[in-house]
């Protein structure tokens, strides 16, 4: 079969640029697409490598919180044993200047050859001042006898027997010039015969307030 080509010379080269043409619009359309790709995908990248990096500064920080939360769990222990140290010192201390002190402050003033606790200056400016009120130290504390001990908010009450009345004062004074008592009494006492050594002996009340 034999083809003619019915159209002009002009027209066909109108056509070959047209295509050439489209051709061209649509490579540049391509290029300009990978152009924004490429471009999009850098930003991307980008971003993507900002937020990793935030990531792993989060994660970092967190780690040290964990740490800091165990060496804050550590201290707490720490400190919660040395607050329970710190009792249980506290509550020795008050023994020994609570109740205990006081009846082992009773266990010297009826100790013979010895005395109530007190000032030494202030034990020597009595002595000069009015030796009467010195407490004698040759006192034979085996002449007196407590029978009971009560304390009540810090009010002490002795009961008690003597040989005489000068046992009881040399008691009363005694608490008196001690550092642990202060507003010492002494009550009405009565005399009464023992019912087993037969000896005639003084029942005494001796009342004050402990000092601790």
């Amino acid at each position: 079969m034999i083809r003619i080509n019915l159209l002009p010379q002009k027209k066909r080269a109108q056509l070959k640029d047209g295509s050439q043409l489209w051709l061209g619009v649509v490579l540049g359309l391509m290029l300009l697409e990978i152009v924004v790709l490429f471009v999009f995908h850098g930003i991307q990248s980008e971003e993507l490598s900002a937020q990793e990096s935030k990531n792993r500064v989060i994660e970092t920080q967190i780690e040290q919180s964990k740490t800091a939360v165990g060496k804050h769990a550590d201290v707490a222990n720490r400190l919660a044993e040395l607050r329970a140290r710190e009792e249980a010192l506290g509550m020795l201390h008050s023994a020994r200047s609570g109740p205990t002190a006081v009846l082992l402050e009773l266990s010297r003033i009826l100790t013979t050859g010895r005395g109530p606790t007190m000032d030494v200056d202030r034990l020597n400016q009595l002595k000069r001042d009015n030796p009467l009120a010195v407490f004698n130290q040759n006192w034979d504390a085996r002449r007196l006898w407590l029978t009971s001990f009560k304390e009540d908010k810090r009010k002490v009450r002795i009961d008690g027997l003597a040989r005489d009345g000068e046992d009881i004062s040399e008691l009363a004074r005694r608490m008196g010039l001690s550092d642990y008592f202060t507003n010492v009494k002494l009550m009405p006492a009565k005399r009464e015969i023992d019912p087993e050594s037969k000896l005639e002996l003084v029942r005494f009340s001796v009342e004050a307030e402990v000092k601790y």
